[in-house]
């Protein structure tokens, strides 16, 4: 996360938290004409997979959160705040979240290149102190974690049961494979908000 990002998230995460969910991180993006700002939230790990966010959920958190935001004022000028579920490519903010992920896939952005490379795609290996070795291409590559401007996991699709299956004998055709985006996504707010809208997205104007 970007400084602003880690400031406005150790903001809000206590109200978040007093909400029963956990706020896993934010992302920051300026841009002319108005900024995002975008919060990724979940149920605590000791409710999963028993309860899952919603978008009651999503629609608290926004509505708590824009209020505090309206009081405390960290971002100057306008701005869209988004309030979303981390989803199956879960975002990974803190060195906790990718331990917590361990042996899974993940692709990764780095800050700085490291071995001729910016980006990388590996194995969660395991976390050594303040660093994370990723299995890449059948070596390991120790990553200090402050080098890492972002992170996901990379969903399994074969586990989940959305790859696409083999063709059957008998001349019958494959069943499409379901690509990641193909559900239909919640419809984003913006302006007033209209009857039985999720309040996900909020705008704000100085």
């Amino acid at each position: 996360m970007s400084d602003k990002a880690i400031q406005i998230a150790n903001l809000l995460a206590p109200t978040v938290q007093a909400l029963g969910l956990e706020l896993l991180g934010a992302e920051y993006l300026p841009a002319p004409g108005g900024a995002t700002l975008r919060l990724y939230i979940d149920v605590p790990e000791a409710e999963q997979p028993e309860r899952m966010v919603g978008i009651d959920d999503c629609e608290t958190v926004s509505r708590e959160v824009s209020a505090q935001l309206d009081v405390e004022d960290p971002i100057s000028g306008n701005y869209t705040l988004e309030v979303s579920s981390p989803g199956i490519d879960r975002p990974l903010f803190t060195l906790a979240q990718l331990a917590r992920h361990q042996g899974q896939a993940a692709k990764v952005v780095l800050k700085l290149p490291q071995e001729g490379r910016r980006r990388l795609q590996g194995e969660i290996a395991r976390i050594d102190g303040d660093s994370v070795v990723f299995t890449v291409d059948g070596a390991e590559l120790a990553v200090a974690f402050d080098n890492i401007d972002k992170a996901r996991l990379v969903p399994d699709w074969a586990a989940l049961g959305l790859a696409s299956e083999k063709p059957k004998s008998g001349g019958g055709k494959p069943a499409p494979s379901r690509k990641p985006g193909a559900a239909k996504p919640a419809p984003k707010k913006t302006g007033k908000k209209k009857p039985n809208q999720p309040a996900a997205v909020k705008p704000r104007a100085e």
